[in-house]
């Protein structure tokens, strides 16, 4: 070990010892203090509760836009006086902590359908540069529904069957991946 590390070492630990410190790694608990830690905790609940929702991405159904492993927040501010455009990446509720994220592809009253694998809207291809792998998907024409949007995921490579995708209800959009 050089001298200069044992030195510094050594500096650091009486440093530690200083009641500047030690009051920082283990401060009095006063008014002052408690209202700090109010604060930041009110902050954090607002911020991290209601504007930015934390998501834990697990799954392949949007690569490769987003890897099949990944941590994201959700912006819930996005769709609140806005609705969701055809391209939009959306995160949907879908039950008790388990959110999707899904393309919208289909608006209300339009006819959403896939035929060899391509997207039809209103019996027009769709062009989807996002889509990376060719698929085969069937699906015959099918309305969306006022107050829904058609989602599906960017990764169509496996069969149609193991696919989460379809009408969804607006009141169920919420919100958009910061990044």
């Amino acid at each position: 070990m050089s001298n200069k590390f044992l030195d510094w070492t050594v500096r650091l630990f009486y440093e530690l010892k200083s009641k500047s410190a030690r009051d920082f790694f283990m401060p009095r608990f006063t008014r002052a203090y408690l209202i700090r830690v109010g604060i930041v905790t009110a902050c954090c609940l607002f911020i991290f509760g209601i504007l930015l929702t934390p998501v834990w991405i697990s799954g392949g159904s949007m690569e490769p836009t987003y890897r099949r492993i990944g941590f994201n927040f959700v912006n819930r501010l996005t769709y609140w006086r806005n609705k969701p455009q055809r391209g939009d990446i959306v995160a949907i509720y879908y039950e008790k902590k388990v959110m999707f994220l899904k393309r919208v592809v289909g608006l209300p009253g339009e006819t959403v359908e896939f035929r060899g694998g391509r997207l039809f809207i209103n019996g027009q291809e769709l062009h989807e540069p996002y889509v990376k792998k060719s698929c085969d998907w069937e699906l015959p024409p099918r309305k969306v529904q006022s107050g829904n949007f058609y989602v599906v995921g960017d990764n169509r490579s496996q069969p149609i069957a193991r696919h989460q995708f379809g009408q969804v209800s607006a009141r169920r959009i919420i919100g958009a991946p910061l990044w």
